[in-house]
């Protein structure tokens, strides 16, 4: 099973919204965390906006990036364009992508959007990364 880590500038909404979908779509292909390049609080717009599509994600909590190992992930996707602002041993694991999407912590009215947009790519990295996907 990968190992994926979710990262963002924060972890309070983009990086938090992936883990939510990621943990649910994903429950028995891919083992997910999420970190920030500093840890604040989970906003409760994410909160909410999960909530509407049925996803609970209000007992997770952010991290900093720095709390993990990068040995420990097979996949890191960067959800704020701060991919740049990695250490290097996080944009050499296996798989890397930086995802670049809208910060909704600046505009709670795209919350909605930016959920959508991270479930589809979600959805596309589950099926790149589970085993059923390897033996296709």
């Amino acid at each position: 099973m990968k190992r994926v880590m979710f990262v963002c500038r924060k972890n309070s909404a983009r990086s938090q919204i992936a883990e939510g979908f990621a943990k649910t779509l994903g429950a028995g292909k891919i083992a997910v965390t999420s970190s920030g390049l500093e840890a604040s609080q989970v906003r409760p717009e994410a909160i909410a906006t999960m909530k509407e599509v049925g996803i609970d994600i209000s007992d997770q909590t952010s991290n900093a990036l720095s709390e993990f190992s990068p040995e420990n992930f097979d996949a890191v996707i960067s959800l704020c364009g701060c991919g740049v602002n990695l250490p290097p041993e996080w944009v050499t694991r296996e798989y890397f992508d930086d995802w670049q999407l809208d910060d909704p912590a600046e505009q709670p009215e795209i919350f909605p959007r930016v959920r959508d947009e991270v479930k589809t790519r979600v959805e596309s990295l589950i099926a790149k990364l589970s085993p059923e996907a390897a033996t296709a």
